[in-house]
């Protein structure tokens, strides 16, 4: 999954015009097309390897160069944005979004697609950290209040439309193009929101921005491109010399990262990932659980995607009706989670989770006891109990990991944390999506991998559960 939070503004800002109702459906635009993208993308994944003739690995890649560039990228937009005005950094990012699309609809082969992927991951980079930051900073009061959660509900609703959209377009093979539309409906969506937000969405910057760290970045992004490249496509070359060496390179980038990120404020400057901000007990015990959250939800998804088209032959629209409940489901706990917070504190976290285990356990016997004999009513109960779970933690978990930072560096701990997020989505299709291939090609097939796979998740849930018992009450 894409990123259900953004960085904030900071808060000190520089007063600006209102925004209004139509301006805010406008900026809530941009933040649901990078949302809608993601989920599209997984229900086509089958059809693009079937049309551009590529192996698992490189589909793993079409998800992952996404999820990198927009983790490297989301705090340098969210800075930018407040160094040279939100609005002007918004319209930038829109306008990329809506170009990279263009280049990933027309892609001859797979390695185009792939280094056309990550150029939208970067556009969306651009766009999205503006969409808090001006609601932020445009917004007060009530108005506020609801504008934010009106935010909240927009990842629900992108995670819908996204399912039954990309199902909707591949299955109807316009013009014979087959998944091609699910990114050429971003152009002229794209070319309205931009004509709309030049009229309607006013410019505003912070007062005092901070710098980008530009050695942290560089630095990230060589660790995340040397770890997770190699694991994806190792497995499937027979490890070829150029990804051990990648391999090799990644604890010295990831030494040399984190050697700056602590040089950095050690003299007072304001670093991509702040170890003062990761020492936080809220923020390390919060990682502690979302990090493999996020690794087992990215996993889980990109799995299933496979396995309903590849492996029972549902099609993409049978697909992405089978993963609706798991939506609807997300998308209504979402809507009550903070009340459920107030009232119970950080044991909504491990509730969640504990729900999605059972889910998790209900979708492996499903698969188990009546492959191949499946259709989308049978995956309905234990999808509906994932969705009713992962929405419970996920949401709760950010709530947390943010509850103890302090609000002239909320947007720095916002970022870090979606930053993280990213992170372990690209991680995680990288290396679970790697074992379901190399698994399903072998005696046990797609049943035996996907069983596999869900039963690694369950696992790796449990061990979440008792971390999650631990973590601090936001409401103390």
């Amino acid at each position: 999954m894409t990123s259900t939070q953004a960085p904030v503004t900071p808060t000190r800002v520089a007063a600006g015009p209102a925004l209004t109702s139509a301006g805010l459906v406008t900026v809530l635009l941009g933040a649901a097309l990078p949302l809608i993208d993601f989920f599209i993308v997984n229900i086509a994944l089958p059809a693009i390897g079937s049309d551009l003739r590529t192996s698992s690995a490189t589909l793993e890649l079409v998800v992952a160069a996404y999820g990198i560039a927009y983790a490297v990228l989301l705090v340098v937009g969210g800075r930018l944005g407040d160094a040279f005005g939100r609005r002007k950094l918004f319209l930038i990012g829109l306008a990329s979004f809506t170009v990279t699309s263009l280049l990933c609809g027309v892609a001859p082969t797979a390695l185009t697609l792939v280094l056309a992927r990550a150029a939208q991951g970067a556009a969306a980079a651009l766009m999205l950290p503006q969409v808090l930051s001006i609601i932020q900073a445009t917004t007060t009061g009530e108005r506020k209040s609801k504008a934010l959660g009106l935010y909240g509900a927009t990842a629900g609703l992108s995670m819908v439309l996204g399912q039954f959209l990309g199902g909707a377009l591949v299955a109807a093979d316009l013009w014979g193009t087959s998944w091609r539309p699910i990114f050429l409906v971003n152009v002229p969506v794209g070319i309205a929101g931009l004509v709309i937000a030049r009229r309607l969405i006013p410019e505003s910057r912070s007062s005092n921005p901070i710098g980008i760290d530009r050695w942290g970045t560089v630095l990230l992004a060589i660790a995340l491109v040397s770890l997770l490249l190699p694991l994806a496509e190792g497995p499937v070359l027979d490890w070829p010399l150029w990804t051990v060496a990648l391999l090799v390179v990644f604890p010295f980038a990831a030494a040399g990262f984190v050697h700056v990120e602590r040089r950095m404020e050690r003299l007072g400057g304001i670093p991509l990932l702040p170890p003062s901000v990761m020492r936080m007990p809220s923020v390390r015990q919060g990682l502690l659980v979302g990090v493999p959250f996020f690794i087992g939800f990215s996993a889980f998804m990109f799995v299933f995607a496979v396995t309903l088209q590849d492996g029972l032959h549902l099609g993409p629209f049978g697909s992405g009706l089978v993963t609706a409940p798991l939506s609807l489901a997300f998308f209504a706990m979402c809507l009550v989670s903070s009340r459920l917070v107030t009232r119970f504190g950080q044991r909504v976290v491990a509730a969640g989770l504990s729900v999605q285990l059972l889910g998790l356990l209900v979708l492996i016997g499903t698969v188990l006891l009546e492959w191949p004999e499946l259709g989308v009513l049978d995956f309905a109960p234990g999808m509906l109990l994932c969705g009713l779970g992962q929405g419970l933690a996920m949401t709760t978990v950010f709530r947390i990991v943010l509850s103890k930072v302090p609000p002239e560096i909320a947007g720095v701990g916002s970022g870090m944390l979606t930053t993280s997020q990213q992170a372990a989505m690209a991680l995680g299709v990288a290396t679970m999506g790697t074992l379901f291939a190399s698994v399903g090609a072998g005696p046990l097939g797609m049943k035996g991998a996907f069983a596999l796979v869900i039963g690694i998740q369950a696992l790796l849930t449990i061990g979440i559960i008792t971390v999650a018992r631990r973590l601090p009450d936001p409401r103390l």
